[in-house]
Formats: C-alpha cells, structure tokens, sequence
C-alpha cells in the first residue's frame, strides 16, 4: 500500500495540528487525578535521575576524545627528541590524531550499547579504529618533524593507547552492568492502553537484545474485563487521567500508545491529555498490517514506531542549554552586581520587611518551585498567591518597587534560580500556582496552557520580546502569551536564546505594561 492510500487510515501530522488546535474544553491539562496507594509508590521508584543511552554515548566518545588527545600528545613529547617545532604543533598533531580514531570507531559502530556492554565484541573494531588514528599522528608527526621514530617507538606507542582502549572500555562494561541494574542507564516507558495490544508490545519489547526500555507500567481506561490488572507481568497502574499525574511524580522518557493506528479518534483524544508532558510519545507499529516507508518509523531495537511527539531539549541539548545558562548567568551577575547591591539597599532602606521576595510559582513539568524577587510590595500588603495581579498605580507597591518593577530590576534575584537549576535564562516566563485572570485560572482560560511546562520557564522569554509584559488581565493576553511559549518551545536553538538574552535589554524600554 502506497503512503497516499494510507493517509485515510493515519495521518500524523493531521494529528499533531488536531492536538495543538483543540478547543479549551478538550486539551490543556486534565484535572489532576489522585494515585493510588500502589501507584503512587511506583511512581515515588522513578523519582531519581537516569541517564539516557544517547547521553551516556555521547560522553563515552568525549571522554575517549579527550583521553587520546592527552595520551598522543604524550608520546609526542617522550617518544620524539625536542626540535625547532613547538608544542602546539604536536597538540595538533595529537588532536587529528584523535580525531580520526574516533571517527572510525563510529562509523564501525563501536559506540552502541551492545558492544560497550561486552567489549570482547568491539576487540578487533577498537584496534582497527586505532590503527587509523595511529596511521593519521605517526604520518602528521613526520610531516611536522621530518624524521621518524624507531621502530621500537612506533610499537610502545601503538601499543600503550591500544591496551588503555581495550581497558577503558573493559571498565566501561563493569559500569554499564551496574547502572543498568540501579537503573541510571535505562530510557523509562509507560505503555498506554492494554489489553492483546500491549501484551504483543510487551513481549516484543522483551525480545530485543541489549533492551534499554524499563516498563513503569500500564495505564488503560478500559476495564478489567476487556484490560486484565496484569498484561504480561506488568500492573494496571490507574486511567489515563492518573497518568499524567503519574508522569508528573516519576522521570519518564516515554509514553507507547498501544493502540492499532486505525483508531485515530481514541489516539487524538488521548494525545489531548497527554501532550503537554515533557516526553516522547511513539505510537506502536509492531502489529499494524500498515506498512509506512522506513523514514516514517523510529524504533526501539528492532519494534517499529511512529514519532507523534518529542520531548523538547533532549540529550545533549539540555547539556548545551544547561551550559548556555550558567555561563551567560555569571556574566551576567560579574557585570551587574553593583546594580543589584544598590536595588537592595533601596529595598531595604525604604520599607519594612525582607529585601527578596519568595513566590512559588509552576517550573519543569508543573514542579512547584520558589522563585526569588527583590521585594516590591509593602511587607504587610503583599501576595504571595498573586491571585489579585498588580495593576497601575497599584497601592500595594512601594515608590521603589515601582521603578524595580517598570524596570525589571526586581527580576535579577532569579540569576540565583538559574544557577540552581529551577529557572533557565531564556524560556515561558513562570506564572504563580495561584495565577487567574479575573476570577479564571489561566489553565481555564487558554488550550494547552500546561503544555508550556515542558522545559523550564526562564527569566526572560520570546513572548516579553513580542511586548507581552506585565498584567495579564484579558483572556487574549494569556492566550498569545502562550502562543509565543509554544512557538520558542518549537524552534529552541541557542542561537535563538542568545538572540531573546540580547534583545531584552532593549525591550525593556518598552515599560507600558509594567506596573
């Protein structure tokens, strides 16, 4: 069957804009459902961090980058008598060298985790791979020196890096074994939807080797009769409205609908709650007749996928973007630390009270978190629920506030959130757990609006930069502020960050809304 007579039976992206189009009483968050006892404490077995394979590879090619670097520019120096060439040509010389090795050693696939889990498999790849970098620094060290070594040299060098490859990747193995086993190196997946369906994915998933997947669970509206408590050894957790509570509690990589592509109507009701969580969610393929082309399928091992949603800053994006932030942050704080001591004194001088001002407000994955301000409000009249939003000449704000205030200067406390990890520089700005426009929350008000939470909310963000500062007191202000959240949260780049970080200054000019 050709892709165009499919169309009828799945269409992706006819379901990814049915999802992010949904009316107000269909999509946003679902009302958040309690766990049970059961539940609950398999999702508290999942709290803690793991690493992803993707990840785990990634530093496994830098630290063998690094390490050969530091090991042929050794042999550089001792192997070879000094002469008129300098230090940094042999670094250079150490850097193709490296270079070139790892470069075979990808693309002899000796970075997947079946051969890093049991290096004997990799033995003769390693040394294959090696033998290339090894040909690329003896020819550039020639080039630079114009002498060769002896032979003798030539071996103790090839030789040493050879035996430190094979042990590091013998210790590499030990370690994979047991993160495997503590469950820091796994990719963590709910399977939604049971019944037959889920029983063949599960024992499909089963039967990959190497399998990274750890199943949490199953979560199925249907009940026993027609989805058994147990499918394949794996519990019925709850109803799909628990699972996004689920989600929220445990560190979960993946959601697998285990529904026949077919039932596209179920799919997109489904995807109407659970998109706004920050993961992957694949739908199966494995016993769909459906044939796509292979660029339409993902897979886990050998079990085919469709890719309806990706989590936002995966893998090394994060580690960019976490770079991103704790540079640009103590730049940041270098630069204006005497602005911030002055603001503080104001503070501090003209008010009763503390000079920071602490607000939970919604971070990651709706995790409440403590947002730190210089204080702006009368100590006595302030609220820390900002259920009542602060309006112009708003009595509750000091004269100092004010100034803080229209000039964003009240907002540098939360470099200090960054550096911890609960805000990013740039993002969807964090709202109060409390926030509403008139007497709605905002959730009530706008499609999607916990979709926004699917990576950090950040000091500054693409919708201050489009003029929405301030008060948020009609339901279209929410409503395109969201917008613009979810358009940065689509097209993320860092360059796109360092583009807002350097037109906020500028926008913050701009004060008309800013009471």
């Amino acid at each position: 069957m050709t892709d165009a007579g499919m169309k009828g039976q799945l269409d992706l992206e006819a379901l990814r804009r049915s999802v992010s189009a949904s009316p107000p009483e269909e999509s946003g968050e679902p009302s958040a459902s309690v766990l049970n006892p059961f539940a609950l404490q398999i999702a508290n077995q999942f709290r803690d961090e793991n690493t992803s394979p993707a990840l785990f590879i990634g530093k496994i090619r830098l630290l063998e980058f690094i390490s050969l670097i530091a090991l042929n520019l050794l042999a550089a120096v001792i192997l070879v008598a000094p002469h008129e060439t300098d230090l940094f040509a042999r670094l250079g010389v150490a850097i193709l060298g490296a270079a070139a090795t790892v470069l075979a050693l990808q693309v002899v696939d000796a970075y997947q985790i079946p051969m890093l889990r049991i290096p004997a498999r990799s033995r003769r790849r390693m040394t294959a791979a090696w033998a290339i970098g090894f040909s690329a620094s003896a020819a550039a060290l020639y080039m630079v020196e114009q002498h060769t070594l002896s032979f003798t040299g030539y071996v103790v060098w090839f030789g040493a890096i050879a035996l430190f490859l094979l042990a590091e990747r013998q210790l590499i193995a030990i370690g994979i074994r047991h993160w495997a086993r503590n469950g820091i190196l796994e990719r963590r997946a709910i399977i939604v939807g049971g019944g037959e369906p889920a029983k063949q994915l599960v024992r499909a998933l089963e039967q990959q080797p190497d399998n990274d997947i750890r199943i949490c669970g199953i979560f199925d509206d249907r009940g026993s009769g027609r989805s058994p408590p147990v499918v394949a050894g794996y519990p019925k957790l709850g109803t799909f409205g628990e699972l996004v509570e689920f989600a929220r509690r445990a560190r979960v990589d993946m959601l697998i609908i285990a529904l026949p592509a077919s039932a596209e109507a179920r799919i997109l009701q489904l995807l109407r709650k659970l998109w706004v969580l920050p993961v992957d969610i694949r739908l199966a393929a494995h016993a769909n007749h459906l044939r796509f082309r292979p660029r339409s399928y993902s897979h886990v091992g050998a079990v085919p996928m469709f890719d309806i949603f990706d989590k936002p800053l995966r893998d090394w994006d994060s580690v960019a973007k976490r770079t991103f932030d704790i540079v640009f942050s103590l730049l940041s704080l270098t630069l204006i630390w005497p602005v911030m001591l002055m603001a503080a004194i104001a503070v501090k001088a003209t008010s009763k009270g503390p000079v920071l001002f602490v607000q939970k407000r919604h971070g990651f994955n709706n995790e409440v978190i403590d947002v730190l301000k210089f204080r702006s409000m009368f100590t006595e009249l302030s609220d820390p629920t900002a259920k009542k939003a602060v309006t112009k000449n708003d009595p509750r704000v000091t004269p100092v506030g004010r100034f803080l205030r229209r000039s964003s200067i009240d907002e540098l406390p939360q470099l200090f959130n960054v550096l911890r990890g609960e805000l990013s520089l740039v993002g969807p700005r964090p709202h109060s757990i409390h926030a509403q426009t008139g007497d709605r929350r905002y959730v009530d008000v706008v499609e999607s609006y916990f979709a926004r939470h699917r990576v950090k909310p950040g000091v500054t963000g693409w919708a201050q930069i489009n003029g929405l500062r301030g008060e948020l007191d009609t339901d279209e202000k929410i409503r395109m502020r969201t917008a613009y959240d979810l358009q940065y949260i689509e097209n993320w780049s860092l360059l796109f960050d360092l583009k807002i970080l350097c037109l906020t200054p500028f926008r913050l000019l701009n004060a008309e809304n800013a009471y």
